[in-house]
């Protein structure tokens, strides 16, 4: 799509979201070819981006919230500190995706592809992420109180200083997971802890600032 096409999409939605649904146009971006387009604070509050392509665009701080990105390609993208809140993922493909920051509270992200994503510091508090692949993600400070973790596989994963509690019990695997010691006491309540507790790297807890 060109840059001036995708231009007039965002200020029809803009005005479509300013005056409350009663001028402008909902951005309707189904199918639509965006690799690597720049997008960066973009408002596509309840937009459809449905089957889009964003392989690797820039998405920083964009509004994404209760958008439609069902089935979308969203490989590479960054999406650091982008508000997802109420957003439709299901099927979406954020391999390999930036999420430093980004606030996925609530979502539904069941059997969705996160392979290699970096999560450092997101929001995922009450998020589905049942089935969900994060193998060799970044969950660093991760927020996953709350989670439905039923089945998540996160061989190679880092989650270290990652917030859970009891729910951790229904992750699927964790081979060569990294943990902080005070991880531990969640950890190794886990069915599957007698098996991977030989892949498992344990780091120091990081002290509370006084």
């Amino acid at each position: 799509m060109k840059q001036s096409g995708l231009k007039a999409i965002l200020k029809d939605h803009k005005l479509w979201i300013g005056s409350d649904r009663k001028q402008g146009k909902r951005a309707n971006l189904v199918s639509a070819d965006l690799v690597g387009a720049n997008l960066r604070r973009a408002n596509l509050y309840g937009a459809n981006l449905r089957d889009v392509s964003l392989v690797g665009a820039n998405l920083y701080g964009a509004d994404l919230q209760d958008a439609n990105l069902q089935d979308a390609n969203l490989q590479d993208a960054n999406l650091e500190d982008a508000d997802l809140r109420c957003a439709s993922l299901h099927g979406a493909d954020l391999q390999g995706a930036d999420l430093r920051g980004a606030n996925l509270q609530g979502v539904n992200l069941r059997g969705v592809n996160l392979q290699g994503a970096d999560l450092g510091r997101a929001n995922l508090r009450g998020a589905s992420l049942r089935d969900a692949n994060l193998c060799n993600a970044n969950l660093y400070g991760v927020d996953l109180l709350g989670a439905n973790l039923r089945g998540v596989y996160l061989r190679g994963a880092n989650l270290v200083d990652a917030k859970f509690t009891t729910n951790f019990k229904k992750v699927g695997w964790f081979y060569g997971a990294t943990f902080s010691e005070d991880q531990i006491p969640w950890v190794v309540l886990h069915p599957k802890y007698p098996v991977c507790a030989g892949t498992i790297k344990w780091v120091k807890a990081k002290a509370e600032a006084a």
